[in-house]
């Protein structure tokens, strides 16, 4: 995957991927899931390899700070980026893993995942 619009280089990309729709976006715990963390001054391609075909969803977190996790202001809002395959909407809440779901064959997928801050 590409990932666009990372605001800065500070602190590390942490991107996953899962089958497992009851933990999209969370999905470090997956067992059907990928998972990788990359230096944001190198995140521009994301791969994940020998992927079995099935139906997955990726969500993509910049841990500006390092500190494994997203951070928020006032309990809710996201202080750090994020985004999520087929660029999936964020209204009132996360996506669902539908919204954010591709599906993988054969062939390698191609997706760019743009990173969007809230603050």
């Amino acid at each position: 995957m590409t990932i666009t619009n990372l605001r800065n280089q500070d602190g590390v990309v942490r991107a996953c991927m899962t089958r497992d729709q009851s933990r999209f976006p969370r999905c470090q715990d997956a067992a059907q899931g990928y998972r990788s963390v990359i230096d944001a001054g190198e995140a521009r391609v994301v791969s994940f390899h020998n992927v079995p075909p099935g139906t997955y969803a990726i969500a993509v977190l910049h841990d500006e700070n390092g500190n494994g996790r997203a951070d928020r202001t006032l309990g809710m809002m996201p202080r750090e980026g994020f985004g999520f395959s087929r660029d999936a909407p964020v209204r009132m809440g996360l996506p669902s893993f539908d919204a954010a779901a591709i599906e993988i064959g054969g062939s390698p997928v191609r997706q760019t995942i743009r990173m969007r801050y809230m603050l």
